[in-house]
């Protein structure tokens, strides 16, 4: 999972088109969904794997590498302990370093079967692609590469996953996909001066304990705030009994975990229900209900959402007690509320639209709504001002 678990306060009500039910797959391609390959390595549909796409960084942008089997741009004359060493160490063939937005952090904890699996996907399954690599934008001297092995020690772990004992069969797979192939931690724990991950495993109380990238907050996922099956729900179709989701996780779902098989969805639901989460207090002012947040709920809102907030089961998520509506950064409701949101298109599930209000509502207003979202229907939420409407809309401007 690259990207955030967002059960998000959307309308989400215009479908659209579902995707036909994928042939049955090869182990190494089943790894390859699992390590969520595609997201970011395809940057047009037409031409998997051929790397391109761009992740922003604090210094400048970093480009997907092609990892098509062609010889020239991509990965075709990589040998299987070649592979293995960049997949868990992070140094190319030729012994450059990768930018660590490569997780390669985590898929350092991957079997050496599923790795040879994959290799051989990559190898023999994969259309090549004579499409050259883009350089990253970051200036000299920080675009130099040797530093990044000063990174790697100081930070990285190539340790394999180890099975915790007294744990059963099924959490410790679920702890496998989550710490491994899934790198779920690359976007919901929280990241330290280095950009490094503060916490690697569930032995430390901040991983998966909810960060911001990007602009969205990817939430907190440790513990009960999601009970198991509306955790399988959400990943194998994006939408569970009263939650939804949005954002960068809208595309993970799309192009990885809704393959995960039953078994493993579930083990990866037992690990994360299993984890201790003990939710610190929210710090600021309580939200409170304004007669202009109301009133602009009753226009906007309440077709869809109810005037009770409960939505629509399946359909519409639910606003009483939802993480996205409740959660002290606002980042993703606040993406929701200004551009709008999409639920992913899954295999025989459509997606579902909400609109985004910021062409019509000011930051005052989105401001009112959004305390009142979050002081109505029992819910006890973190007041925000105006001005962090205003610092959200100026992201995606």
């Amino acid at each position: 999972m690259i990207r955030s678990l967002t059960a998000s306060a959307v309308l989400l009500a215009l479908p659209t088109f579902a995707l036909q039910a994928a042939p049955a797959m090869s182990a190494g391609e089943y790894v390859a969904k699992l390590g969520d390959c595609a997201a970011c390595h395809t940057s047009e549909a037409s031409k998997p794997l051929a790397g391109g796409k761009g992740f922003p960084t604090p210094v400048g942008t970093v480009y997907a590498t092609n990892i098509t089997p062609d010889k020239t741009h991509g990965i075709g004359n990589y040998s299987l302990p070649e592979f293995i060493k960049v997949m868990r160490e992070g140094i190319t063939r030729s012994g450059d370093p990768l930018y660590p937005a490569m997780p390669y952090t985590a898929y350092a904890k991957m079997s050496d079967e599923d790795l040879t699996a994959l290799y051989h996907y990559l190898m023999q399954d994969v259309q090549p692609q004579a499409i050259a690599n883009k350089a990253s934008d970051i200036p000299w001297p920080l675009n130099m590469r040797w530093p990044l092995r000063g990174w790697n020690w100081l930070y990285h772990d190539d340790g394999r996953f180890t099975p915790v004992a007294g744990k059963s069969e099924e959490w410790n797979r679920g702890a496998y996909l989550v710490q491994g192939a899934g790198h779920c931690g690359s976007c919901h724990t929280p990241r330290g001066i280095g950009m490094q991950e503060k916490a690697l495993t569930e032995a430390d109380p901040l991983y998966l304990s909810g960060a911001t990238l990007d602009g969205w907050y990817a939430p907190d996922i440790r513990g009960s705030r999601y009970d198991k099956q509306a955790l399988i729900d959400l990943l194998k179709t994006g939408r569970s009994q009263h939650q939804a989701v949005s954002g960068p996780m809208a595309e993970v779902i799309t192009h990885s975990s809704q393959y995960f098989s039953d078994a493993d969805l579930a083990s990866i639901a037992t690990y994360l229900t299993g984890l201790d989460d003990e939710a610190p207090a929210a710090r600021g002012n309580r939200a409170y209900a304004s007669a202009g947040g109301k009133a602009d709920y009753a226009m906007y809102c309440s077709t869809c959402h109810g005037n009770d907030g409960r939505g629509n089961d399946h359909v519409i998520p639910s606003l009483v007690g939802n993480q996205t509506v409740l959660a002290e950064d606002p980042s993703s409701l606040l993406n929701v509320l200004l551009h709008g949101a999409e639920t992913p298109v899954t295999q025989g599930n459509i997606g579902y639209h909400m609109p985004g209000y910021g062409w019509t509502l000011n930051d005052q207003q989105i401001a009112e709504l959004v305390n009142t979202l979050r002081a109505s229907w029992g819910n006890e939420g973190v007041a925000i001002k105006p001005e962090t409407v205003k610092a959200q809309r100026a992201l995606h401007q």
